[in-house]
């Protein structure tokens, strides 16, 4: 999830500036995991997922499928910052996979085995199931998307998925800079689309596995979108964010309308749709087009929180359970005192945790090589 150092000269009457960061992407990412965080607060104090038995003021707590949607648009947009600098150049594949390595699995494995050790003890816990040794297996090699296996750590489902994205992302940038975005685009979606529309049980309802084919698109659009850094005046001048709403405000309002049940068994549909509007809002925020809301992104808290913020999505769905299953429910039940109690308990426990797991199993492995 880190960016590519490259370093620019500003124009004059500009300040310098550091382009290995596009200020707000890490405070965005981070309320996108602490999102998943009340989410899963959530899904536990009030069974019948994906119907809303809960408080309608609560409903929309119920997408933590759109916080990953969120995520894999950011990852497309982030990791082609420097490539869209560099006419789409990937600057080496070998580099390219040794930093991807370095910054995901070191922290990745950690957060199995502690996963793994947690299913094993408490082996009721919902969204997670002892592991096998073949199961261990599958996960510690990412293939669970690709074979089904029990799940040490439910959260872990979209992990694979990013990796596999990882994967064909050096592709991606060979198509764009052979035969441009409508064309990569078109290639990445096509298919998709296809899919869904042959076979429906694709698009409807969850599965196993094959999530990596399906957030392909969002993972394009955001590499795509990536290209507005090096864009020239007239197109960084593009009203973006009223372009994000506008592309946004079909999909929330269809969402509104049909309700949880159908959102959750569209999701494969919904989220194409709500791709492009967050691939947009991240051009609005690269541009700095809107300004207060990428100060607000860039806080110093929301920094903070967007530096731990792959570890807050590895670790936290074991305690969320731990916290939910053996200390809220037994004297609360599901409800609202319980989803309150569970969430005043799970966020501080998890952004502690998470800190310190950052700082062991994260940072130690980060790349700063320009």
């Amino acid at each position: 999830m880190s960016v590519s150092t490259v370093h620019r000269t500003a124009p004059a009457g500009e300040p310098p500036r550091d382009d290995r960061r596009v200020a707000g992407l890490d405070g965005l990412r981070g309320l996108a995991a602490l999102y998943v965080v009340v989410h899963h607060c959530w899904l536990l104090a009030f069974p019948g997922y994906p119907a809303n038995t809960g408080p309608a003021w609560l409903g929309w707590l119920i997408h933590g499928r759109l916080a990953v949607v969120v995520f894999i648009v950011l990852s497309g947009f982030s990791l082609a910052i420097a490539p869209a600098r560099n006419a789409w150049q990937l600057g080496g594949t070998r580099r390219y996979a040794w930093r991807r390595a370095r910054r995901i699995l070191p922290a990745y494995w950690a957060a199995l085995i502690g996963s793994a050790l947690i299913a094993t003890l408490v082996p009721y816990l919902p969204h997670s199931e002892p592991p096998t040794f073949s199961s261990f297996a599958v996960y510690a090699l990412m293939l669970q998307d690709a074979v089904a296996a029990p799940a040490p750590n439910g959260a872990f489902w979209s992990i694979a998925a990013e990796a596999g994205l990882y994967l064909i992302f050096p592709l991606m940038l060979m198509v764009r800079r052979r035969a441009g975005a409508i064309v990569t685009m078109t290639v990445v979606t096509a298919p998709v689309v296809l899919a869904g529309l042959v076979f429906p049980e694709l698009s409807t309802g969850s599965r196993a596995v094959g999530y990596t084919l399906e957030l392909a698109p969002l993972f394009a659009a955001g590499m795509l979108a990536a290209g507005v850094v090096a864009a020239g005046d007239r197109i960084r001048r593009l009203p973006w964010l009223g372009l994000s709403v506008l592309a946004g405000a079909p999909v929330l309002a269809l969402i509104a309308a049909r309700g949880p049940v159908w959102t959750v068994t569209s999701y494969y549909w919904v989220d194409l749709a709500a791709g492009p509007a967050i691939a947009l809002f991240l051009a609005a925020v690269a541009t700095r087009r809107a300004a207060r809301l990428v100060r607000f992104l860039s806080s110093r808290p929301l920094q903070a929180l967007g530096d731990f913020s792959y570890s807050l999505y590895l670790i936290h769905m074991p305690l969320v359970a731990l916290v939910s299953t053996l200390l809220v429910r037994p004297h609360t039940g599901p409800g609202l005192a319980g989803f309150a109690l569970t969430a005043a308990l799970v966020v501080p426990l998890c952004l502690v945790t998470a800190r310190w797991f950052a700082a062991v199993f994260e940072k130690p492995f980060r790349s700063h090589h320009p």
